[in-house]
């Protein structure tokens, strides 16, 4: 796997909710802070999009649009009005399409939109890698890929969960790659965006269980060491040694939770010498033994944040 694909294996997205939106005439709606991730396609039309602490941005058909952590944000047509306060909570609930402004005659915009959860303790993971707004334009594969968990939430149809799982990984994947990563905020994002970064990445998460040295991934990435260590630093948020101790504990965790190797077989996929060796650097790293965290039940270490990347 590459790592984008890694990251999002990890994360297990499941669960998706969508819905059509339509507005017309002069409207406006304030939505509070959401948490979960979201998305939304324009299917027709266009509207404006405001997004708290983001430049307001217009939207045309075609548009893809992705908030990982759905912060508070406002969208209206394109004449002024009073925003109507809504919760998102409760209109997640609500079925039917969700009508804004005028409610009879042609809609100005109509939109696809819905949100998804992650089954994993590590789901912050994928917000530290992302800006807060992804807006991706005149990709038609992401505009069908909505189209298609709509229409598989819709239905109950055997396999559906397992269906929507995998249309949810490849829908992240390509909002990703359609990503202008070289202006992503610090994170896995910009650094893949970096060719020769890439490699060095490529190879940690290709390999890790190698006890790489900076001078190593250095070579990777054609660079000297000194011009690899501040590059890479810089485009990350974290050191190489930093992102390689995260990345393991990561793969380590997802391991320990589905409980189907032992101590010492985890800790040499992941680059320890011994099950002692790694449960000493996991308890410092996690706060907790190896054992105890395996032995959670999934909610109760739910919203971790994996160190060095938030």
């Amino acid at each position: 796997m590459d790592p984008l694909t890694e990251v999002i294996a990890l994360l297990r997205p499941s669960a998706v909710f969508s819905k059509g939106i339509s507005g017309a005439g002069r409207w406006a709606v304030r939505y509070s802070v959401f948490g979960q991730p979201s998305f939304c396609v324009v299917l027709e039309g266009g509207c404006l999009l405001a997004v708290d602490g983001e430049a307001p941005i217009r939207l045309e058909q075609g548009d893809f649009v992705l908030l990982p952590a759905t912060p508070g944000f406002t969208m209206s047509g394109f004449e002024p009005a009073e925003p109507v306060a809504i919760d998102p909570k409760v209109s997640a609930s609500s079925t039917g399409e969700l009508r804004h402004g005028s409610r009879g005659g042609r809609p100005d915009v109509r939109l696809l939109g819905g949100y998804f959860v992650f089954d994993s303790p590590d789901s912050a993971l994928l917000v530290s890698l992302l800006p807060a707004l992804v807006q991706v334009r005149g990709v038609e594969r992401l505009s069908v890929l909505v189209r298609l968990l709509s229409e598989e939430s819709r239905e109950k149809r055997s396999g559906r969960e397992l269906v929507l799982s995998r249309l949810v990984e490849v829908l992240l994947i390509e909002a990703l790659r359609a990503a202008p990563g070289g202006s992503a905020p610090p994170g896995l994002l910009r650094g893949l965006a970096d060719a020769r970064l890439a490699r060095a990445i490529r190879h940690i998460h290709g390999d890790p269980a190698r006890p790489w040295t900076v001078a190593e991934l250095a070579r990777k990435a054609a660079l000297s060491r000194s011009a690899f260590y501040q590059r890479f630093t810089s485009a990350l948020g974290l050191s190489p040694m930093e992102y390689l101790v995260a990345w393991r504990m990561a793969v380590a965790k997802g391991l320990l939770r589905r409980q189907e190797l032992g101590l010492a077989e985890i800790a040499e996929r992941v680059g320890y010498g011994s099950a002692s060796a790694f449960s000493t650097a996991f308890s410092r790293y996690v706060g907790q033994p190896p054992s105890r965290y395996g032995r959670q039940p999934p909610n109760a270490v739910a919203g971790e944040i994996l160190p060095g990347l938030a």
